[in-house]
């Protein structure tokens, strides 16, 4: 079995754009969570997790993105990550089958910055390792 990348959405409130995508992982959650919510799991398909204290209200900083808190935390299920200068990014991981995770993104913000074509390009880097060896 192979992932798969569902269809970006893309909704705009206001100067605020949100991103959502359904990506379905050949992989058991755990294997997942360590890929959206661990610092050498980001770094390996999105970005550099200069700082991360995996819990609720820990400090994160995003390389490239900025710093804010951690404001959702249920391990093994969802980490959200606020930073300061207003974007939110979410992770929110459901069984998909017997072996299986979907993968439920979203990504708030303001401004130009984001585009479904870079996150779907980060989610076929992600998928490449979690397939992989």
């Amino acid at each position: 079995m192979s992932g798969s990348i569902a269809q970006g959405t893309s909704q705009t409130h206001g100067n605020t754009r949100i991103l959502h995508f359904l990506v379905r992982v050949p992989r058991p959650m755990g294997q997942v969570w360590e890929a959206v919510a661990g610092p050498e799991g980001l770094a390996g398909w999105f970005t550099v997790a200069e700082v991360l204290e995996p819990r609720l209200g820990g400090a994160v900083t995003l390389r490239d993105l900025g710093s804010g808190r951690i404001t959702a935390w249920d391990v093994d299920r969802v980490a959200e990550y606020t930073l300061d200068e207003g974007g939110r990014i979410r992770f929110h991981l459901e069984r998909d089958g017997e072996d299986g995770t979907a993968l439920r993104f979203t990504h708030e913000f303001r401004g130009e910055r984001a585009t479904e074509s870079g996150w779907r390009a980060r989610f076929e880097v992600l998928l490449a390792r979690l397939e992989g060896p």
